[in-house]
């Protein structure tokens, strides 16, 4: 006998469903990537080299990030560029878009991979919560810098790595830096990927007519190196019981080519998926007068 879950639960089952995979090229695609020093980002960027993507990756650690780039040319013999920004710094989302549109002629992919999980309540150099900053505002700000590239490059995609994790907080849109309400690392992280989500909407309503197309996915439980900034205790967690659990990023790899290459996707837009199957977001995540609150005051404090 099946059973049905309630739309609420049914992220479970649709992670360990049969997912879809592409065999499409990338050939003579410009592919922006954030975050490819480990994990997903590192899988992915290997994954969309052998299929012969154009790389541009953005990291924030020079060093790791040319042994990736000169693994990628080394093994696949195709483009891969380099370049450095700290997405905890706004001047740094700037300096990165500025040289990316003065580059290059056309972005056909830009995937945002880039996050941190913080355990404790933290704050950047300007006073933002960081989990919000990173994981939401600096790739609102580089999709935005990057808005008209985008547009001209048409048909481009673009892609935001979130999380089921948005589920499990709503975002309080008047209490960022979470002074009346108790901080986790879990509620952090949720309200931040709720805002992603919402925001990916707006955008997808932006870009209608354009040729343009945003998507959010969540990954899979798969391995990767994030929450490595938290204290030794959850690092030797993460490592030694929850990676126990978790699958290869392999997974990940496959799903994310699949979204932004397959041409099943094309036209797809504002749709948030649990690696390929489509999946509706939790009711907070979709909700109209929360969407314009955050977009409002993601222009607000990334000074649009």
């Amino acid at each position: 006998m099946s059973i049905t879950l309630p739309d609420e639960l049914k992220f479970i089952q649709n992670g360990l469903s049969p997912q879809k995979e592409s065999k499409t090229s990338l050939h003579n695609k410009v592919c922006v990537i954030t975050g490819t020093t480990s994990g997903i980002g590192y899988v992915t960027s290997h994954r969309l080299a052998l299929y012969g993507a154009h790389l541009v990756m953005i990291v924030r650690n020079r060093e790791k990030g040319e042994k990736v780039r000169n693994e990628i040319i080394e093994k696949y013999h195709t483009k891969c560029d380099l370049l450095i920004a700290d997405f905890s710094r706004f001047e740094d989302v700037h300096s990165v878009a500025k040289e990316i549109n003065s580059t290059y002629k056309k972005i056909d992919i830009l995937i945002l991979n880039a996050g941190t999980f913080l355990q404790r309540k933290t704050f950047t150099n300007i006073g933002i919560e960081a989990s919000f900053h990173i994981n939401h505002l600096s790739p609102f700000l580089l999709i935005s810098l990057l808005r008209e590239k985008l547009i001209a490059s048409s048909p481009s995609r673009v892609l935001t790595i979130n999380s089921e994790g948005h589920r499990f907080s709503t975002l309080h849109i008047d209490d960022l830096g979470w002074k009346k309400h108790l901080y986790t690392g879990l509620k952090g992280y949720g309200a931040a990927k709720t805002a992603q989500l919402l925001t990916m909407q707006k955008f997808a309503i932006g870009f209608e007519g354009t040729g343009v197309t945003i998507n959010s996915m969540h990954p899979g439980e798969v391995k990767s190196n994030i929450g490595n900034e938290n204290s030794l205790l959850y690092r030797l967690y993460s490592k030694y019981l929850l990676s126990l659990f978790l699958k290869n990023p392999e997974i990940s790899a496959k799903a994310i080519h699949y979204l932004v290459a397959d041409e099943e996707v094309s036209g797809v837009s504002g749709k948030f998926f649990n690696l390929t199957i489509e999946e509706k977001p939790a009711k907070h995540a979709t909700d109209p007068i929360l969407m314009e609150k955050v977009w409002n005051k993601s222009i607000e404090l990334t000074h649009l």
